[in-house]
């Protein structure tokens, strides 16, 4: 080795976030927009016969449900058979399924297609968590996250102005509705990254025919240091039953389900909330909404940054969460100037996102093997759950109460879920020995 060892590190790690991430950021974009566009489509559907607010409300939650059931063996599958060929079979799935949304006649059918693409995408985001943790260890790792999350930001500027958009010329074409084509149009290319996938990733380091041997010997040795030191800490499990079996895995789903109530709430409520506030042109809600995701594309890297650089997760997290519930609140409060309301919004954005980047330290850095497979599964599928009790809650406050009231519910939980991950896990150890450099 002619370089340092930091040096050498620092190449190696550029050389694998280089060839993987692009691809897994690009098809995280069009998996979130795919997942979230019903927000968009819910302008235009309202003049279906068939279809309300409280259609609206649980469809886009029963997604959630179908997703809960498939979670866990979905993981469990990707690491026995490699992420290549299965995060294929789920983009080309919900790609097709997605598309179909289109067809929806009535409210059952709507139902229908949402729990069915829940269960086709069921697994793509914790098994894009786990095949992380094959390539980098955790002084590395909420950085990583950070960087392939912020796909969700880039898919509420893309997928905003891109909808809204569509929305305002698609109409009538060749007999179809504007939200049909909108389904259609965004499913296309999903169904497409899918099907290159498996030439597209490396499963596993040992691989990887674009590194040395150096360096896939390199990345062996640091990730089974790793495993010997959760070992030594008491953190490492390794067989699925741990999983259920340990409060602290518990504990994360808790704190998950809180952050992924603010996530939701504000992925489908948002462009009502801006047609309701600023604007009733489609196309300006769609560039509205790009604002806010843009602000936590860049504030979610920076937290990320601050928590590997100092190897710490639990006030990253903690703090990130509070910011977000405070001002979820304060957007609530009635006759705020449009301009400030958005504003808020997007701290509110920024916070959430940046908890939920770093939030995935934490669980990372306890679990190995088939555990880590099902773990991550775990906690993101009771986690997602508030995606089904997140529009429906909001739904139901908005009609009953108003958007306020709607608004203060979410920053409470995300308030919670906050102090949470502050007091619940000191006792988890989980500062890096190494910060990344």
């Amino acid at each position: 080795m002619n370089m340092s060892s930091d040096t050498f590190e620092s190449v190696v790690y550029r050389k694998v976030t280089s060839r993987l991430l692009p691809v897994l950021f690009v098809s995280y974009i069009l998996a979130y927009i795919d997942r979230v566009n019903v927000g968009f489509a819910k302008l235009a559907m309202k003049a279906e016969p068939w279809f309300s607010e409280a259609v609206f409300a649980t469809g886009a939650g029963v997604f959630f449900l179908g997703y809960f059931f498939f979670e866990v063996p979905g993981n469990v599958i990707l690491h026995r058979v490699g992420a290549r060929l299965w995060l294929a079979r789920i983009m080309v799935g919900w790609g097709i399924v997605s598309a179909c949304l289109a067809w929806s006649h009535s409210s059952i059918s709507f139902y229908s297609l949402r729990f069915l693409l829940g269960i086709a995408e069921a697994g793509f985001f914790p098994g894009i968590i786990l095949y992380l943790t094959y390539w980098y260890p955790r002084e590395h790792r909420a950085r990583m996250v950070a960087l392939f999350m912020t796909a969700i930001a880039v898919a509420g500027v893309i997928g905003g102005s891109l909808s809204g958009w569509l929305l305002k010329t698609t109409a009538g074409w060749h007999g179809l509705a504007s939200w049909q084509w909108l389904f259609i149009l965004e499913g296309i290319p999903t169904t497409l990254l899918g099907l290159a996938l498996p030439w597209l990733l490396t499963d596993r380091p040992d691989q990887a025919s674009w590194l040395t041997l150096e360096e896939r010997e390199f990345l062996r040795a640091r990730l089974a240091d790793e495993e010997v030191r959760k070992a030594e800490i008491g953190h490492a499990a390794h067989k699925v039953w741990d999983v259920f079996a340990s409060p602290r895995v518990w504990l994360c789903c808790t704190i998950y389900f809180g952050a992924i109530v603010g996530l939701y709430g504000t992925s489908f409520w948002l462009p009502q909330i801006i047609k309701d506030n600023l604007t009733q042109d489609d196309l300006w809600v769609g560039l509205y909404s790009a604002f806010p995701w843009a602000t936590a594309a860049v504030g979610m890297v920076l937290v990320s940054r601050s928590s590997d650089r100092q190897g710490e997760r639990r006030w990253h997290v903690g703090i990130s969460a509070l910011v977000s519930g405070a001002a979820f609140a304060a957007s609530g409060i009635p006759g705020l100037p449009p301009l400030l309301l958005l504003a808020l919004l997007a701290i509110a954005i920024t916070g959430v996102m940046s908890a939920i980047s770093c939030f995935w330290a934490l669980p990372t850095a306890m679990l190995s093997g088939t555990a880590a497979a099902a773990g991550i599964a775990w906690i993101n599928s009771v986690g997602n759950l508030a995606g089904y009790l997140s529009p429906e809650m909001i739904g139901w406050l908005k009609v009953h109460y108003g958007m306020s009231a709607a608004l203060s519910a979410v920053a409470l939980i995300l308030a919670s879920s906050g102090l949470l991950v502050i007091y619940g896990t000191r006792s988890f150890g989980l500062k890096t020995n190494k910060p990344a450099r």
